[in-house]
Order: C-alpha cells, then sequence, then structure tokens
C-alpha cells in the first residue's frame, strides 16, 4: 500500500487532566491551573458553596507538575517541571491533586465514543489513540469533525485530531493546531509543514538524539532529510540512521495495532520527603501496599496475571537497586503481590534514606493461569521487618 492510500488519525485529548478538572470546577476556566497536588490541596467547599482553592506558592516538597493548563503553560509552567520551580514562575496558579479515577473515567468514555464511528483503535494511553481511517468512505476533514463532535458530547471535553497517511505524520499533525485542532496531512504537506519543524517533534527523537544531531547542525526535521545517510551512519549505527533517513522524508509503515498485550504493569511514587526504612516503617509499608493494590487492580482491568514480581528502590543519593521474585503460579492478587514484595526487600540492603519506592509485575499472561488456592489471605503485610 503506497503512503497516500492510508488514512490514519492520531487523537490527542487537550490538557486532559486539567480538562476533566475544569468540568468539576467551571470557575476556575480560563485561570492558570496546575495539576499535581496531594490531597491535602483538594479544594475546600465554603459555607455559601464556593471553593477555596490551594494557589501554588503555598506548595513545599518536590513533587513533579503532571500537567498544567493552557494558561498557565503560556506562564511557562508545563508538565514534568519541579513544582517549586513553577511556584516562581507562576505563583497564584490554581494548585489541584490528581484524580486518576475520573481520568480513567473520562478515558474509556471518550474512547467508546471513537469506537462506535471507527473501531480500528490502537490505545496508546489514557489521553491518546491512533485511529485506522483508511476503510472509510467518508472525506477525512467531515470524518475528523465527527469523531471530534462525538468525543465533546460524550464528554464536554476537546480534543486534537490530525488525520494523514501514516501514524508519524498524524502524531506530528496532532500538535499542530492545538487546542481542538483537526488538522489533514498529505505527502504534499511534507515539505511546508513537516519539514520547518524542529527534528525533536518526531516521535522516538528523544533529548539525547537530540543533542547529537543538533551538534551535527541538525536542527529542523528539512536539516535530517539532507543529511546523507553515511553521514548518519557514522554518528548512529546503521538501523538508527536508516530510520531517521525514512522518518525524515515522512515514511512509515507501522500498522496500527487494535489489540497488544502488555509486557509489564508498574506502579512507583516519589515521596514529598526521604523516608527512613526503620523510623518510618508504619509509612513505608502502608506506601507499599498502596502500590501493591494499584498494580492488582491494573492487572485485573487488563485481564491479565503475571509472575514476575519486582521492585524499585531509589535512595536518597540517587543510586536506584532493583529485585525481583518469579511466582510458580501467575497471580493478580494483591497479597500474593505483597508477598512477593517482601521476599525482594529482604534482599536489599537499607544504609540509606528512600526517596523512591516502584512495584512491577511481569511475565503477563491471560487470567486463567492463576490458581485461587495460591492466594495468600493478609490484607497487610510489615513489609520492612
Amino acid at each position: 500500500m503506497s503512503l497516500s492510500e492510508r488514512r490514519i488519525a492520531h487523537l490527542d485529548m487537550d490538557a486532559f487532566y486539567a480538562s476533566v478538572e475544569l468540568l468539576r470546577y467551571p470557575e476556575l476556566r480560563g485561570l492558570p491551573v496546575v495539576i499535581g497536588g496531594r490531597s491535602a490541596h483538594a479544594p475546600e467547599r465554603q459555607p455559601d458553596g464556593t471553593h477555596h482553592f490551594f494557589r501554588l506558592r503555598d506548595y513545599v516538597g518536590r513533587g513533579v507538575i503532571t500537567t498544567s493548563t493552557y494558561e498557565a503553560r503560556a506562564l511557562g509552567v508545563f508538565s514534568a517541571m519541579g513544582m517549586m520551580k513553577a511556584a516562581q514562575l507562576a505563583p497564584d496558579a490554581i494548585l489541584l491533586p490528581v484524580n486518576f479515577e475520573a481520568y480513567r473515567h473520562y478515558s474509556r468514555v471518550f474512547k467508546a465514543a471513537v469506537a462506535h464511528i471507527a473501531p480500528q483503535i490502537e490505545d496508546r494511553g489514557i489521553d491518546e489513540i491512533y485511529i485506522d481511517l483508511t476503510n472509510h468512505t467518508e472525506e477525512s476533514h467531515a470524518l475528523g469533525l465527527k469523531i471530534k463532535k462525538a468525543v465533546k458530547t460524550a464528554t464536554n471535553l476537546n480534543c486534537s485530531i490530525c488525520i494523514a497517511p501514516n501514524k508519524l505524520l498524524a502524531k506530528i499533525g496532532s500538535d499542530l493546531e492545538k487546542p481542538d485542532g483537526l488538522t489533514i496531512l498529505t505527502e504534499a504537506d511534507i515539505q511546508t509543514r513537516i519539514w520547518p519543524l524542529a527534528a525533536r517533534k518526531i516521535n522516538g527523537i528523544g533529548p539525547k538524539a537530540n543533542e547529537k544531531l543538533a551538534a551535527l547542525g541538525v536542527v529542523t526535521i528539512a536539516d535530517l532529510a539532507a543529511q546523507s545517510p553515511a553521514l548518519l551512519q557514522k554518528h548512529f549505527g546503521l538501523s538508527t540512521a536508516l530510520w531517521l533517513s525514512r522518518v525524515a522524508q515522512g515514511w512509515d509503515e507501522r500498522e496500527v495495532v487494535t489489540q497488544s498485550e502488555p509486557k509489564s504493569i508498574s506502579r512507583e511514587t516519589t515521596f514529598e520527603r526521604d523516608y527512613h526504612v526503620k523510623h518510618d516503617r508504619e509509612k513505608l509499608t502502608t506506601i507499599c501496599n498502596q502500590l501493591c493494590d494499584r498494580v492488582a487492580d491494573d492487572l485485573r482491568r487488563k485481564n491479565c496475571v503475571g509472575r514476575t514480581i519486582g521492585i524499585k528502590l531509589k535512595f536518597d543519593d540517587f543510586q536506584t537497586v532493583t529485585r525481583d521474585v518469579t511466582l510458580a503460579v501467575a497471580t493478580d492478587q494483591a497479597a500474593v503481590i505483597r508477598q512477593a514484595v517482601g521476599e525482594c526487600l529482604k534482599r536489599v540492603v537499607f544504609e540509606k534514606k528512600l526517596r523512591l519506592i516502584g512495584i512491577r509485575v511481569g511475565s503477563l499472561g491471560p487470567v486463567g493461569e492463576y490458581s485461587e488456592e495460591q492466594a495468600l489471605q493478609q490484607s497487610t503485610l510489615s513489609l520492612f521487618d
């Protein structure tokens, strides 16, 4: 199939977490809002029915921003930025805690609305999907509007869509006219609309690769398209050089994968302060138990069980340690996961304070491999004894 015969859409919800919060607190529309606070930063309802909102200047800790509204982004506040740094840029921005239950709900709703029109969907996360529209007879612009309207009707949220010949161009294009954008790209648009963009806009060119390209004088996608394969191979190796050359020309043969099995499921949390294993044992045990519960819930939602249970620990000097254990029988039970985590923790020497804990379940398989007789009945375990 040639480049022009395919129609692949990338749909990205606009400032998804923040937009969901604005449905709950419409009085915040038009204001700089940051998502990423703790539960203690939840709005407080006043006797007159209004809410008292915490401000970013009220935050103390080392958390990072999950997302922000476009008004906050205009002040230089973006996702993954440290909260304390953000507070210097936008001290009066509204601070809200994350609410993953609400975000997952709206994620399911918008995907169901799209599937009713175009069922060939590749789920790429809580707020984005690819859609194969190749076999639809409707004109692209009208079809894009129909999908956007369905999402808006179902969720009252806006999304941005790009319809293009492949996933690469669709992903880039969905960001071109945000928010609430609809972009149609064809082969003829590659040189005029894609080549002027920064090379890092190509999904797969990370910070390190971008630095290496910049050192070669490659700043835009046009610069990358002009480079000889031999020069790229010298600096990146054969396979990466071939990939860079092809994506710079707008080529991407990847299919929309409507069904895929996750390789692993994990959850982790970074603490607001460093925890001492002995002095903060109760707190650490509670956190571990909660992570195990969340991983178990994720497994059940995905109808998976896993045999390899692992931990990830980051100490106050940023040293990272991992340990894992393989079970005889795959599980999706939090109690079984907790016991395995306890076994992993026994193999770690704790001489420093902890700043992060993560729990991972791998070697996944479909439900049915799990034996109910293998489940443990304890609801909690003291994991740091």
